[in-house]
């Protein structure tokens, strides 16, 4: 690993380490949920700045940090990206303080906004990296991912609107492997033409509608793109028979249903948690598409 990546996960990994101890010990919690806190909150970190910097930045040269703007790249997927993570790690933190017994309105500051301090340890990261840079885009978009989470816990005290995630694998990167990835887990990651992100709504909590409508049932709006080869343009691209393939980038809009994982209680506690676990993700529901104005239907 470069020494100077190095030096700077390392430091990032102690502060985080020092934010999350610091948290858990101003909460008072029973020593057993705080030593689940804390080595939960270490481990992750560790794990997935090491897993990033090998995705990510381990095969580009390092520079003095620098400011880059990027704000026209990708049709602003890589925006939207950043503010579901921010708020999705806002949202896991505060169902870790409330399974602690210990969320207060003090505290909901210090969990909505943990997202926004860890990707801003990645914007550190971005800003040694020779081929990008600290992006203010980046920073504003983890921003607004953490504001919403911590307007509704304010205004409601639960996420009646939230982020989603979904993904579809696509032939892009067979095109430019090293920049959209060559294995599944990757281009997850990479490839933001098989992206949507999701806004769903809980209709139940909104609308304040009474049973029998399902407190489960939400209502999603999905943001996409295609045709991207690279982030501000596409370069030139052949097929196997040496002519041009010309890709043509669009957005996409989705309008779809969606269910509230959260919302299901059954009587065994292991699986109201793993409902809560895969709840960033959309669940799939047939949809209606608008791309370059036109509309067409998808199953799932």
């Amino acid at each position: 690993m470069n020494m100077k990546i190095s030096k700077i996960i390392s430091i990032l990994i102690l502060l985080i380490f020092c934010f999350t101890l610091n948290a858990t010990d101003s909460l008072s919690i029973h020593k057993k949920h705080k030593k689940i806190l804390t080595l939960t909150s270490a481990a992750f970190t560790i794990s997935s700045y090491t897993l990033l910097y090998q995705l990510w930045y381990k095969n580009y040269p390092q520079d003095k940090f620098h400011c880059f703007n990027d704000n026209q790249e990708w049709l602003q997927m890589d925006k939207v990206g950043h503010a579901f993570t921010t708020y999705q790690l806002g949202k896991y933190t505060l169902n870790a303080l409330s399974w602690s017994r210990c969320l207060d309105e003090k505290k909901k500051l210090t969990g909505c906004f943990s997202g926004l301090f860890y990707m801003a340890g990645v914007e550190v990261m971005d800003g040694f990296s020779k081929g990008w840079g600290f992006s203010w885009g980046d920073m504003g978009a983890n921003l607004g991912g953490s504001g919403l989470c911590l307007l509704q816990e304010l205004m409601w005290h639960e996420q009646r609107t939230q982020l989603k995630f979904s993904f579809r694998k696509t032939s892009f990167p067979n095109y430019r492997p090293e920049l959209l990835g060559t294995k599944l887990g990757e281009q997850i990651i990479k490839d933001y033409n098989g992206q949507t992100y999701w806004m769903s709504f809980n209709l139940s909590s909104l609308l304040h509608l009474p049973k029998p409508f399902p407190s489960w049932l939400n209502l999603a709006m999905g943001y996409g793109a295609d045709g991207m080869t690279g982030g501000s343009q596409n370069i030139e691209i052949t097929d196997h028979e040496g002519k041009p393939l010309n890709f043509e980038r669009k957005r996409q809009y989705y309008l779809s249903l969606d269910a509230d994982l959260s919302k299901v209680k059954t009587k065994f506690n292991w699986l109201n948690n793993i409902f809560k676990a895969v709840n960033c993700l959309k669940f799939p529901f047939p949809s209606l598409e608008l791309s370059e104005k036109k509309f067409k239907g998808n199953l799932f």
